[in-house]
C-alpha cells in the first residue's frame, strides 16, 4: 500500500442538513482589507462584526471560536471593473467603501473531511476533540492548506473550547490517498464542529 503524503486541502463538506452544492451557506461580511482567505478555511468573527481568516487553533478558553468554513466571495473588483465571485478571498481588489460578501456553512450538523498531520488520526482517537493548523493557501486554485493537528487531540477529557470533534476515519476505498495506513501519516479524518458561533458548549 502506498505511503499517505501531505496535500492539504482545508475543511471539505461531507455531510449537513441542507444539500449539495451549497449545504445552506450564509452570508458573512469580510472587511476590504482583511488577509487573503481560502476555500475550505476555518474563519473567526471579529468585533466588527466581520469575519477573518482564522489562526491556528487548539482549544483557547475565552476565545470566540470559530464563524464557520469559508466557501467563497463576491466582490466589486477594482482592476476588473466588474462583480467577481470567487473561491477565494485574495485580501485586496476593493475599493475602501466596498463591501466584500463571503460565504460560509456554519450549520450544527455539518461534517467535513481534513487531512491530518504526519503523526496521523487513528481509529481510536474517534470520539476526541483535535485543532487545526492553518498552512498556506494556494493561489492557483483558491484551496486551504489547513489541516488537522494532532498534538491538540484530546481523549482523556472532553475539551468544549475546541474547534472540532473527530467522528469518523477515511477507510474508503481502501489504498486511496488519505485512506487510514499502517502509519496513519497524513490520513483523512470525518470531523464535526464543537467549538462554533452556531454550537459551543460554554458555560454549561
Amino acid at each position: 500500500m502506498a505511503a499517505n503524503t501531505a496535500g492539504y486541502f482545508g475543511f471539505r463538506q461531507y455531510s449537513g442538513t441542507g444539500s449539495a452544492p451549497t449545504y445552506e451557506q450564509v452570508a458573512v461580511s469580510i472587511a476590504y482589507n482583511a488577509s487573503a482567505i481560502y476555500y475550505g478555511d476555518p474563519v473567526t468573527p471579529q468585533t466588527d462584526g466581520t469575519v477573518a481568516r482564522s489562526s491556528s487553533t487548539g482549544a483557547t478558553p475565552g476565545a470566540p471560536g470559530i464563524a464557520g468554513i469559508f466557501q467563497g466571495c463576491q466582490y466589486l473588483s477594482v482592476a476588473q471593473k466588474r462583480t467577481v465571485w470567487s473561491n477565494y478571498w485574495p485580501g485586496s481588489d476593493v475599493a475602501s467603501t466596498s463591501v466584500v460578501t463571503g460565504f460560509i456553512i456554519n450549520d450544527p450538523n455539518a461534517k467535513f473531511v481534513a487531512q491530518s498531520d504526519s503523526t496521523g488520526i487513528a481509529a481510536a482517537d474517534v470520539g476526541s476533540t483535535i485543532g487545526f493548523l492553518i498552512g498556506s493557501g494556494n493561489t492557483a486554485n483558491g484551496l486551504s492548506g489547513a489541516y488537522l493537528d494532532t498534538s491538540t487531540i484530546n481523549t482523556a477529557t472532553y475539551n468544549i473550547y475546541a474547534p472540532f470533534k473527530i467522528v469518523g476515519v477515511v477507510n474508503d476505498p481502501p489504498g486511496a490517498p488519505g485512506t487510514l495506513s499502517n502509519s496513519q501519516a497524513y490520513d483523512y479524518a470525518i470531523v464535526s464542529f464543537n467549538y462554533v458561533a452556531t454550537k459551543n458548549f460554554v458555560g454549561i
